[in-house]
């Protein structure tokens, strides 16, 4: 990597710092994916409900009970906690969201 010159004056696009790489980070990013494609956050105020994906959803999912059952054993507790807490609430959140979209389905039919 080079220096930064000290008399560049071009515009800097601002950029929020990362966090470090660590394994919580990596189930809640998968966690946050799965909630997205499962239609449980809204990113403005006004908008609409965002439109479910249970396929991705359940992907994002999958890949948690993947991480849970590959490194049984191998987690300090919190890690653990963290994982299977994130693996048993968005299962439940799937089975949700899934009934309200058959329900819809049945109510436009």
């Amino acid at each position: 990597m080079s220096d930064i010159d000290a008399n560049d004056s071009s515009p800097r696009e601002y950029r929020i710092p990362l966090p470090p790489a660590s394994f919580g980070f990596l189930v809640l990013s998968l966690r946050t994916q799965a909630e997205v494609h499962l239609g449980l956050m809204r990113f403005d105020e006004e908008g609409e409900k965002p439109e479910p994906d249970l396929d991705l959803a359940r992907h994002a999912i999958d890949l948690l009970a993947i991480l849970l059952a590959k490194t049984k054993g191998n987690l300090e507790i919190d890690e653990q906690r963290v994982l299977e807490n994130s693996v048993t609430e968005l299962r439940f959140r799937f089975v949700q969201v899934s009934d309200e979209l058959a329900k819809a389905a049945a109510q436009k039919a």
